[in-house]
């Protein structure tokens, strides 16, 4: 089936496939590939959702990776996590399910790298750090496969040993700090959420700035490349040319030479 032929659905999830599960190196040709194909195609609109497509850290593409190439990774790490929601506060199934945690998480870090040259220890790390946390966080589990960047574990949810998160203490009753009131905290939660969508926000613009800055500077290369190449090929012509006229001209004077008298033959006779 051509490219023209397939629905817009299908256009943008082969191209998400391919971009998160190939080498984030060649992530930003190939998604301007992608995206003039679209465009090709008719498919304006997936053309812009392609180029819209963020290009992953190495340790992401790690973990994207691995989920796209083996369907079971995600299957089980969504078991572990329902398991891990429901293990109630029995001592014995915390320690069992904390075991049974530990051991998927550095199973699949290590089948994440195995295939791949030596990874920098910071990178391991994040890589063990996000499949930690697909078993806590529901969206980070639904976003593997197209991670951007490696996730940690909030502090939210589920504890990172796998147990719910412990109660607080109770409140002492001698002198107590006075409760703040709803509204107040309301407010300061607001703004709190505010002040973190305008740093992600503020990201997202730098990232795209980023993006389209290297865009430009790849296509700028591009170019320049050619046109260096043209040049070359124009400087290689007129060599050739200046040699075959150079070589005209030493024949044309060798038989001009050949053709004229000598001084003393044209000179009139007496």
């Amino acid at each position: 089936m051509g490219i023209g032929e397939k629905a817009e659905s299908d256009l943008l999830a082969d191209a998400t496939a391919e971009l998160y599960q190939g080498d984030p190196e060649e992530f930003m040709a190939r998604r301007g590939e992608l995206a003039a194909q679209a465009r090709e195609a008719g498919q304006a609109a997936v053309a812009k959702q392609i180029g819209a497509l963020r290009k992953p850290t190495r340790s992401a593409w790690v973990v994207n990776r691995l989920v796209r190439a083996d369907p079971e990774v995600a299957a089980r790490l969504a078991a572990l996590a329902a398991e891990l929601r429901d293990g109630g506060l029995d001592g014995g199934r915390i320690r069992e399910l904390t075991a049974a945690r530990a051991q998927l998480v550095d199973e699949l870090t290590r089948q994440a790298l195995d295939d791949l040259p030596a990874a920098p220890g910071g990178v391991r790390e994040e890589v063990r750090a996000t499949f930690d946390a697909a078993l806590a966080d529901p969206e980070v589990a639904a976003n593997l496969g197209t991670l951007v960047r490696a996730a940690h574990w909030a502090g939210f949810g589920l504890a990172p040993d796998g147990a719910p998160a412990p109660p607080a203490p109770a409140a002492k009753t001698k002198k107590p700090a006075p409760a703040e009131p709803s509204a107040e905290r309301e407010r300061r939660h607001r703004e709190k959420i505010i002040s973190a969508e305008r740093a992600v926000a503020e990201a997202d613009r730098n990232a795209d700035a980023a993006n389209a800055a290297e865009r430009e500077l790849e296509d700028a290369v591009r170019r320049l490349e050619a046109e260096l190449a043209q040049a070359r090929q124009q400087l290689a012509d007129a060599r050739r040319q200046a040699y075959r006229a150079e070589s005209q001209q030493r024949r044309a004077g060798e038989t001009l030479s050949r053709l004229r008298p000598p001084p003393e033959a044209a000179k009139p006779a007496e």
